[in-house]
């Protein structure tokens, strides 16, 4: 029998205005918090799985042409090591041969989701996010240095143009040591 200390609580904070200011939320975010962070990603295209075709809106799969740019983070602060994973899909029909192409590289690499499409002359207006728990899978686990099994909150977040879905994307965060924290400005009344 072994008691585990209970881990230090951290703040992810879900903002409209946050996703508005230039430069990485993330990295923003954690220097608030006086930390230093940074990401590891890949980036690859495929050919959306139903679900996020759904999520995406788009139509039924042809053949096995890749219709999605998928990139995959771990995202980390200097401090903790690994905090937050993420995996977004953006439709190639409105990003392929454009410099936002790869979200980490070119011109515009390391922005977020609305400076990325603002810079090819999409507008992001809107945004949804669910969230729910589940258990880790084992790869997540691994990856965000928790037990197999333990429990984790999935951000599931929408970016849109209108109607269209520019990215989707699913967080995954432990949920014994992260606080969601939402909050915006008020609308005209």
């Amino acid at each position: 029998m072994f008691v585990r200390q209970r881990p230090q609580r951290r703040s992810l904070v879900r903002s409209w205005f946050r996703e508005r200011q230039g430069g990485s939320p993330f990295r923003r975010q954690m220097a608030e918090q006086g930390r230093h962070g940074s990401w590891e990603y890949s980036s690859d295209t495929t050919q959306a799985p139903a679900e996020v075709r759904e999520r995406l809106g788009l139509g039924e799969p042809d053949g096995d042409r890749h219709d999605v740019m998928r990139t995959h983070y771990v995202f980390s602060s200097d401090d903790e090591g690994p905090w937050m994973l993420s995996t977004s899909w953006e439709p190639l029909a409105l990003t392929k041969g454009t410099p936002i192409a790869f979200p980490e590289a070119g011109p515009h690499a390391g922005q977020g989701v609305t400076h990325r499409m603002a810079a090819i002359n999409i507008q992001v207006d809107a945004w949804n996010e669910e969230v729910w728990a589940r258990a880790a899978t084992i790869e997540e686990a691994k990856q965000l240095g928790i037990g197999a099994g333990s429990i984790v909150m999935v951000v599931e977040r929408s970016y849109f143009a209108g109607d269209q879905v520019v990215e989707t994307c699913d967080m995954v965060v432990p949920a014994d040591s992260t606080k969601l924290v939402y909050n915006g400005p008020v609308g005209d009344i």
